[in-house]
C-alpha cells in the first residue's frame, strides 16, 4: 500500500477503519462521501490523527491518480463514480478482499440472509473462551482493517460478511465460511434474487480441500449448493437427522463427522430462545467443530449466551405485557422467525424502509398468534394492504416509535407480548437498526416509569 493513492468510498464505520489503516501503512488516502463534512463531524473527528483528502457532499470525483478503490458495504455498485472506475480499470473491492491480501490469519467468515449476526457473536464468544484471540469484525459493526493493522499473526478474525461486502471480492478466501441460510433480501440493491444469491456464494468460491464450509441442510439453495463446493461441507439441521454432520438426536445436540458420533449438550439447555437461535448455535458448533474447540467449551457457552442486542431481545414487562426489541429483523424472513418464537396474543409493531421485499409470507405467518398490527415507516400502506388481502384488518398506523409504543400499551393486557420486529430496514427514519431498537427500548423505559409513577401517585 506504500505510496498508493487509494479512494476510500464512503464513511462510516468500516470506511473510517478503512482510512485509518491505509494511512497507517503509508498509503494516500482520499476519502468520498455523498454526505458533507457536517453530517460526517463523528467519522471525521476520528480521523483527525491521519493525513487524509475529504472529497465530501457529492461522488463527482476524478479518478486520474487512484490506484486502488476500497467500497464501503453500502454504495451501490451503479454510482457513476464506480462506472468510471471499471472503464479506467481501476479495481475496485470491499475492506474484507483487501483484509484477506494483506495478511496470512486465519479467516472465518459468516453469511446468511439471517442469523449470521447471532452466529458471529456467539462464536466469538467460544472461541474467546477457548483461550484463542480473536478479533470479531465485518458486518457486525467492526471494521476489520484497522483491526488487521494492530493484530497478530497468530490471531482468528471472525468476520459477519454482508452480501454487499462479498459482491466485490476476489481473492477472499476463509479457512471455514458458514451460510446461515438464503432468502429474498436487498434486491433493489442487487438489482435480482439471482444476483443476491450469487453475491453470498462468493463466501466459498475460492475455497479448496483444506478449508470447510458450513450449510443449512434445510434451505434448499444452499443444499442444492453442495455439487459446486469444492471444501469439506459440515450440514447442520434442526429438524433431520443427518448420515454426518451437526443435528438433533433425542434431546440432544450431536456431532457425527468422520465416523465419530458425540453428544454435545440437551438443545434445550441453550440459553437463546426460538428455532432460529437453535439453528444459529448448530451453524456455530460446526465451526466450533473444524477448529478443535473442545466440547465443554462449546455447551457451557451456549448455556450462557444471552444473544445479541437488538435480536428477540426482551426489554421490559409492563402490567403483565411483555416488551420485544427485534429491531434486526430487517426482512420478512426474520421477523418470521420471531414471531414463530412467540406465543400469542402478539402485539406487533413493524414497517420501515423499502428494500424490495414481498410481505405476503410475513403476514401469513401471523397464524392467528398476532392480535393487532402496528404500523409506521415508508412500508406501511404495502404492509396494511397485503394484510387487508389476507384477512387481517385489525391495523394501526402511527406516525412515530414512542406512538407505536403507546398505541401497542393501550391494546395489551396481561399475558400479551408486544414485539417490534419491522420486517424492514430502518433507512427511512433512523441511520440504523440500532438506533431504532435504541429508541424503542427508550419509548418501552419511559412508559414503564410513567405507569410506575402513577401506581406510586
Amino acid at each position: 500500500m506504500k505510496n498508493k493513492t487509494v479512494l476510500v468510498l464512503g464513511l462510516g464505520i468500516t470506511g473510517v477503519s478503512s482510512a485509518k489503516a491505509l494511512s497507517s501503512l503509508k498509503a494516500k488516502v482520499v476519502v468520498c462521501d455523498n454526505k458533507t463534512k457536517d453530517q460526517l463531524t463523528k467519522y471525521i473527528d476520528e480521523l483527525k490523527d491521519y493525513e487524509i483528502c475529504y472529497k465530501l457532499g457529492g461522488m463527482d470525483i476524478e479518478l486520474e491518480d487512484i490506484d486502488l478503490i476500497v467500497k464501503s458495504p453500502g454504495v451501490p455498485l451503479d454510482v457513476e463514480v464506480l462506472k468510471k472506475a471499471y472503464e479506467k480499470g481501476i479495481e475496485v473491492v470491499t475492506d474484507i478482499e483487501l483484509a484477506y491480501r494483506l495478511c496470512n490469519n486465519k479467516f472465518i467468515a459468516i453469511s446468511g440472509t439471517n442469523g449470521k449476526t447471532t452466529t458471529t457473536a456467539l462464536l466469538g464468544k467460544i472461541l474467546k473462551n477457548n483461550n484463542m484471540n480473536v478479533h470479531v469484525t465485518g458486518n457486525i459493526g467492526v471494521g476489520i482493517l484497522w483491526e488487521i493493522v494492530n493484530s497478530n499473526d497468530d490471531d482468528i478474525f471472525v468476520i459477519e460478511a454482508s452480501s454487499f461486502q462479498l459482491e466485490n471480492t476476489k481473492s477472499f478466501k476463509p479457512k471455514v465460511s458458514v451460510l446461515t441460510n438464503i432468502t429474498p433480501d436487498h434486491i433493489n440493491w442487487h438489482k435480482s434474487f439471482d444476483n443476491y444469491v450469487k453475491a453470498k456464494k462468493k463466501i466459498y468460491k475460492n475455497q479448496d480441500s483444506d478449508d470447510y464450509t458450513v450449510l443449512n441442510y434445510n434451505d434448499a439453495i444452499l443444499n442444492k449448493a453442495k455439487e459446486e463446493i469444492k471444501s469439506n461441507i459440515i450440514f447442520f439441521s434442526s429438524t433431520e437427522k443427518l448420515d454426518e454432520g451437526v443435528y438433533i438426536d433425542g434431546e440432544y445436540i450431536v456431532i457425527n463427522m468422520n465416523g465419530n458420533y458425540q453428544r454435545v449438550m440437551k438443545y434445550k439447555d441453550i440459553r437463546m430462545i426460538g428455532k432460529h437461535n437453535l439453528e444459529n448455535s448448530l451453524a456455530a458448533i460446526c465451526v466450533a467443530w473444524a477448529i478443535g474447540v473442545d466440547f465443554e467449551i462449546i455447551a457451557e457457552t451456549l448455556r450462557e449466551f444471552k444473544g445479541i442486542e437488538h435480536r428477540f431481545e426482551e426489554v421490559a414487562c409492563i402490567n403483565g405485557a411483555k416488551y420485544y426489541n427485534d429491531s434486526k429483523g430487517t426482512n420478512p424472513d426474520s421477523s418470521i422467525s420471531a414471531l414463530e418464537a412467540l406465543n400469542k396474543p402478539i402485539i406487533l409493531i413493524a414497517g420501515g424502509y423499502d428494500k424490495g421485499s414481498d410481505f405476503e409470507a410475513f403476514i401469513k405467518a401471523f397464524d392467528g398468534k398476532v392480535e393487532a398490527l402496528i404500523l409506521l415507516g415508508e412500508t406501511a400502506k404495502q404492509i396494511q394492504n397485503t394484510a387487508i388481502n389476507l384477512g387481517f384488518d385489525n391495523i394501526y398506523k402511527v406516525r412515530d416509535m414512542c406512538e407505536a409504543v403507546n398505541t401497542a400499551y393501550t391494546l395489551s393486557r396481561e399475558g400479551s407480548n408486544v414485539l417490534l420486529s419491522p420486517a424492514c430496514a430502518s433507512w427511512d427514519m433512523y441511520d440504523n437498526f440500532e438506533i431504532r431498537g435504541t429508541h424503542f427500548k427508550k419509548c418501552v423505559e419511559d412508559l414503564r416509569r410513567l405507569e410506575d409513577g402513577q401506581k406510586e401517585g
